[in-house]
């Protein structure tokens, strides 16, 4: 099988696990391929992350208390000017190192797993499967609330 993208590829994801009691559980995410191409993104930027956060509060239609990790990218001065300016978001950090308390690390987990033995041949054949694979995830709440439920955090209770 001759693959065209040969390693230069890259699908890059950011996303959020979305909990509202009384609603079910979302999971929102956004999607960029980099295919090795010059001035082309690596990998999300502030605006790319911003723009998730706007249209998360825009589907949602409620304020956000987003728990972050502590990514480089989380704290530069556009993030930061970013969330100030948006009086419906409210952020914290996790531990330095916490992935078992971040609910999307174990969204990231269970797609790159189910990703290990596919074998694609270009650019759009791989963000297709990955795309793929979370619009699964989206349609199983249950699974989304597993998710939060394996941090040992308390579940998110009513104002």
């Amino acid at each position: 099988m001759k693959v065209t993208a040969k390693g230069t590829v890259r699908v890059s994801v950011a996303g959020l696990c979305c909990y509202r009691p009384g609603e079910r559980s979302r999971l929102i995410y956004r999607t960029l391929t980099y295919r090795g191409r010059k001035c082309e993104p690596k990998g999300f930027r502030e605006p790319e992350l911003i723009r998730l956060l706007d249209a998360a509060h825009q589907q949602l239609q409620a304020p956000i208390v987003l728990v972050w990790d502590r990514l480089s990218l989380h704290k530069t001065p556009a993030i930061r000017a970013a969330i100030a300016a948006r009086s419906w978001l409210r952020v914290y950090e996790l531990p330095a190192y916490a992935p078992e308390l971040n609910p999307v690390e174990k969204v990231w987990s269970t797609m790159k797993s189910s990703l290990a033995n596919l074998a694609v041949r270009t650019a759009n054949e791989l963000t297709a499967a990955v795309k793929n694979r979370l619009n699964r995830m989206q349609y199983r709440t249950g699974l989304i609330d597993g998710y939060f439920t394996g941090t040992g955090l308390p579940p998110p209770t009513p104002p």
